[in-house]
């Protein structure tokens, strides 16, 4: 065991020490906020409003299009091809052409543009024509438009989770997002911190060092060391964001006053709001930040260090069984495809299905092989898992980590000797029962 702390320091400490490790981890929280908070500045700064012309001979959409903050409409005269030199000559975004038309089969709208238009703008185009034709044929039908718009009915369908500890507010976004976000971070340092064991291996095998550390090390105890030890650092490497990301949200909070955006700061706005669209919006946000509020947060943390820290070292020992297989990143190509597919397997299931079917037989399923449980019981987590599920989960887990330690230390042990050759898998079977 003194030998495996010894690696473990060495590893955790050759690591930390590096001014990469330093400058990620000051810069990783900043980045991210940088990749949130640039596209939204640069969304306010830009004027996105374009300018489409509406050339209508039909005479049915006279002051029917209304500008907005996207759309400015400029009526103009004809003819056609007058309206279309004109156009040239002009920046706008295009112009709309409506001809004559049949009401009950409007043929023959088009939109000419200077450079091909994109979806949102036909889109939109399309969605006001409709809506004017639509409007046109209730009035000739001597339908109030009042009327329908009356009789429609928005309904929003609140979740509530019902437990023996009484009723708690949910939200699904709310829940699919913070599962999410656990479920991609394991799975995002699963392959930085294995490839990192991979290199390492691979290094040390390519410079001859284990030679050296071999003959007083056992490769059973050099493996576990450096497992650990780069597990170690991945986990303080999350720790030390974790507490920069809330120093900079703290900081942000003060500067932009984001409290105004609390429970009860919100809980106020809704009785005093005006309009019933802003009292929904603020009823939406009202709603989010209970959510938010009524995560089992303990369970999701434990959870996540947990499942991090398990499927990094089941993984970490294939990715270091490999190294040790492989004289270069190049020939590792070959072994690195059947480790990763369960990983990538398990985070693209995760969004299609188990996103639909958070306690569904392939949720379950898939939460219980050691190889996808790590993601795909961290996206089930926020939606609720019986404990028994939980408990046989972790157990299967370790169970998995310690054959995978086993199959990995038996390459281990031969592979980090061998040079010049190419490992097949059959050679790899031989290794794991080579007893010499």
């Amino acid at each position: 065991m003194d030998k495996i702390w010894l690696v473990f320091q060495r590893e955790y400490l050759v690591r930390v020490r590096k001014k990469s490790f330093i400058v990620m981890t000051i810069l990783g929280p900043l980045l991210m906020a940088l990749v949130m908070i640039v596209p939204m500045g640069l969304m306010m700064m830009s004027d996105d409003t374009k300018t489409i012309q509406v050339l209508d001979e039909s005479g049915l959409f006279a002051d029917k299009f209304v500008s907005n903050e996207d759309f400015r409409y400029v009526p103009v005269p004809g003819p056609v091809e007058a309206a279309k030199t004109n156009y040239l000559a002009s920046e706008d975004a295009g112009l709309l052409y409506i001809p004559q038309l049949d009401i009950d089969k409007p043929r023959g709208i088009q939109l000419f543009s200077q450079k091909s238009a994109s979806m949102t703008v036909i889109s939109a185009l399309e969605k006001q024509v409709k809506q004017e034709l639509e409007a046109i044929k209730f009035a000739r039908s001597g339908i109030d438009q009042k009327v329908l718009d009356q009789i429609k009915a928005n309904v929003d369908i609140n979740t509530v989770n019902l437990s023996a500890e009484g009723e708690k507010s949910s939200n699904v976004g709310i829940t699919s997002l913070a599962g999410f976000m656990g479920a991609f971070l394991i799975y995002l340092f699963i392959f930085i911190y294995g490839a990192q064991i991979m290199r390492g291996v691979i290094e040390e095998k390519t410079s001859r060092i284990l030679e050296v550390m071999v003959s007083s090390v056992k490769p059973f105890q050099l493996m576990a060391g450096k497992i650990m030890g780069i597990a170690a650092v991945g986990l303080t490497q999350f720790l030390l964001w974790i507490v920069l990301t809330s120093a900079v949200y703290a900081g942000v909070s003060s500067v932009f006053k984001l409290d105004r955006f609390s429970e009860a700061k919100i809980g106020q706005t809704v009785q005093t709001m005006q309009t019933e669209k802003d009292a929904a919006q603020a009823q939406e946000i009202h709603e989010a930040l209970r959510a938010v509020q009524n995560l089992n947060l303990p369970l999701l943390v434990g959870g996540f260090l947990f499942y991090f820290l398990g499927g990094y070292l089941l993984y970490g020992a294939l990715f270091g069984a490999v190294g040790a297989a492989v004289d270069s990143e190049t020939d590792s190509q070959q072994f690195m495809m059947p480790i990763t597919i369960p990983l990538i397997l398990a985070f693209i299931v995760a969004q299609t299905i188990i996103m639909k079917d958070p306690n569904g037989p392939v949720a379950f399923w898939m939460s219980m092989i050691p190889l996808t449980s790590p993601v795909v019981m961290m996206l089930r987590l926020p939606f609720g898992v019986p404990g028994w599920e939980l408990a046989l989960s972790m157990v299967l887990l370790m169970a998995g980590f310690v054959g995978t330690i086993w199959v990995a230390a038996r390459i281990y042990r031969v592979g980090i000797l061998m040079y010049g050759k190419k490992i097949t898998y059959r050679e790899l079977s031989k290794w794991m029962f080579y007893k010499g």
